[in-house]
């Protein structure tokens, strides 16, 4: 078990640490907000991992995997709500007003921070299918697959805190740099375009 773990542990590593949709949300919201509400949307982000990954160990992702129909709508709400961040961050490029509030609408709350990260994750089913298609790879031979699922997870959804911690604080150290109005003008517009390049990608997926 102990060699399975560490195995899983490093693969599942690699991939948290590649820089992708939950890293730039990260530091949205960590520049945008502080770094209490970057380490609330990275706590979302882990929970919509948990979450994917309990369902997985039930065996409701295999729907997922099987039924094209639960799939795609699934996929299309989760590109739906990625157009809609990417659309709301760049009208805000449009506004006057300084501030140094990217969010759309009002102002972060802790929760909505926290919510953000969740929703990411929950409307995604490749995240999904990427826990019901490398789980097992790493199950040892007689393991209980729910107990060893939850293990597993568990190991994730740490690596994946510890990683967008280390976000968080290097978004948080340079915040006062990317929150010049030029430079924050700029990044809301890269910000916004990739979460719209996200949502097409996702939309897109066959």
């Amino acid at each position: 078990m102990l060699a399975a773990c560490l195995a899983f542990a490093l693969v599942a590593g690699l991939i948290t640490i590649t820089p992708g949709l939950d890293t730039m949300l990260v530091v949205r919201t960590t520049v945008a907000g502080g770094r209490r509400r970057g380490l609330l949307t990275a706590a979302g982000v882990a929970s919509g991992c948990l979450a994917w990954a309990m369902a997985s160990a039930a065996g409701l992702t295999a729907l997922l995997a099987a039924s094209r129909i639960a799939f795609d709508v699934l996929r299309v709400a989760g590109a739906c709500y990625l157009l809609w961040l990417g659309a709301q961050t760049l009208w805000r490029t449009r506004r006057k007003a300084e501030s140094t509030e990217d969010a759309p609408g009002a102002p972060l709350t802790g929760l909505a921070a926290w919510r953000s990260g969740f929703v990411t994750n929950a409307l995604n089913p490749k995240v999904g299918v990427f826990y019901m298609s490398l789980l097992p790879q790493f199950y040892p031979r007689g393991a209980p697959v729910f107990g060893t699922s939850a293990l597993f997870a568990a190991i994730h959804v740490v690596e994946t805190l510890l990683w967008l911690a280390l976000v968080v604080g290097a978004a948080g150290a340079a915040r006062r740099a990317l929150s010049r109005p030029a430079v924050r003008r700029r990044r809301q517009q890269v910000t916004g375009i990739a979460f719209i390049g996200f949502g097409l990608r996702l939309a897109a997926e066959r």
